[in-house]
């Protein structure tokens, strides 16, 4: 079976996706948030990095022509972000949950992520 007619892959990526656009749509109004609502957002921040860097271990492991081919497109994308060539994706989604973190932690103390 193709790796994006698994249903758990298919449900998996609807639910990344769902959450990206919620992400994405209250980003700009993170500044005026209350510390509830900032708080909220970085714990969803979290459960879709968790999410995505399943997806990209299940990638990882499969040897689908296609899922090797979008894992080759995240790689790309990253390095058109400014990462280098052949980073360890890993790396990436532990430093990106250190960093959320450490915003958790300073909503915590302060109220404000800055």
């Amino acid at each position: 079976m193709s790796f994006f007619k698994s249903e758990v892959v298919r449900a998996e990526m609807t639910e990344i996706s769902e959450m990206q656009e919620e992400v994405y749509k209250n980003v700009f109004e993170f500044p005026t948030m209350t510390k509830e609502e900032k708080m909220y957002h970085v714990d969803l921040l979290d459960q879709l990095l968790n999410k995505q860097k399943v997806l990209y271990t299940r990638l990882s492991l499969s040897d689908d022509p296609e899922a090797q081919e979008m894992k080759k497109r995240i790689a790309d994308s990253a390095s058109m972000m400014g990462l280098p060539p052949n980073v360890d994706m890993n790396v990436i989604f532990n430093n990106m949950s250190k960093m959320l973190e450490a915003m958790r932690e300073r909503i915590d103390e302060t109220g404000s992520d800055l």
